[in-house]
């Protein structure tokens, strides 16, 4: 038998998950950085390929999708960050500011939400969603991509995590 899923269920639990894994990844990054006499900045601005953004921005933006999904999809107006974090303490500190926001949401405030019509502006234009497809389409996958470029980031750069860093403890 299937049982439903709250979009409250779907998005705040996961999204936490992921940034708290991330946020492990980067105190791990920091620890390295000074085990390795390796400058830390090396790290905060490094890249994948020279097109890509650096893991700061990686960071940043992973955050700026969580905490504007979540409230978008409670109805709220969306915290803005300055996006000005050069350190490891301070992408650390985005993040716990972060996850704190998420945590302040209750259930009631999101289920419900899967019709809900979100407006999105980006840079030229505003993109239009209902909440489910905005939820499943666009903001979980952002979320893990930029994650997931930010542990590649590391990884590239010799920083010994693997897949159970990403993922978590599973219980």
């Amino acid at each position: 038998m299937s049982k439903a899923i709250s979009m409250y269920a779907a998005s705040v639990p996961p999204i936490i998950r992921s940034l708290t894994n991330l946020r492990s990844i980067l105190e791990k990054a920091a620890v390295y950085a000074d085990a390795k006499k390796i400058d830390p900045s090396v790290l905060i601005n490094a890249r994948l390929y020279p097109d890509m953004f650096p893991l700061s921005r990686q960071v940043q933006i992973a955050t700026d999708v969580a905490k504007g999904s979540v409230s978008r999809l409670a109805g709220v107006e969306p915290p803005k960050y300055e996006d000005n974090e050069s350190t490891f303490p301070e992408l650390l500190a985005r993040i716990d500011k972060t996850v704190a926001l998420l945590e302040s949401f209750k259930s009631g405030q999101i289920d419900g939400s899967e019709n809900q019509t979100i407006n999105l502006p980006m840079h030229d234009r505003t993109l239009s969603f209902e909440g489910l497809p905005y939820l499943l389409d666009f903001v979980l996958p952002n979320v893990y991509f930029h994650v997931t470029t930010a542990y590649a980031i590391l990884r590239h750069n010799g920083l010994e995590i693997g897949k159970r860093d990403f993922l978590g403890s599973i219980d």
